[in-house]
């Protein structure tokens, strides 16, 4: 029992992680076009520093997760890497 949950403890860390780094990457990528049309910014420090910003981000999302009540599900996971949020089912519209 205490070994399935390590188990599914250490794929859900390792899942987190993977995609911390696909958002960094993400970002990173698009701003290093951007930064060619900016002159004085290297395209490699705005690349890096979008990339930190934005997974800096998702880190501070997943953080408020956990100070809610001490845990965090795969749910709270999906949400912090959500772009925008959720629309409830239950909306007026």
């Amino acid at each position: 029992m205490m070994r399935e949950m390590m188990k599914t403890s250490s794929k859900l860390i390792w899942n987190t992680a993977g995609r911390i780094m696909a958002v960094f990457a993400m970002n990173a990528m698009a701003i290093i076009g951007g930064s060619s049309l900016i002159g004085g910014i290297h395209p490699l420090k705005a690349a890096f520093l979008a990339g930190v910003t934005s997974a800096a981000t998702v880190i501070q999302k997943l953080a408020a997760a956990y100070a809610d009540d001490g845990k965090i599900t795969s749910d709270e996971i999906d949400a912090a890497f959500r772009i925008s949020p959720v629309k409830s089912n239950n909306s007026s519209e």
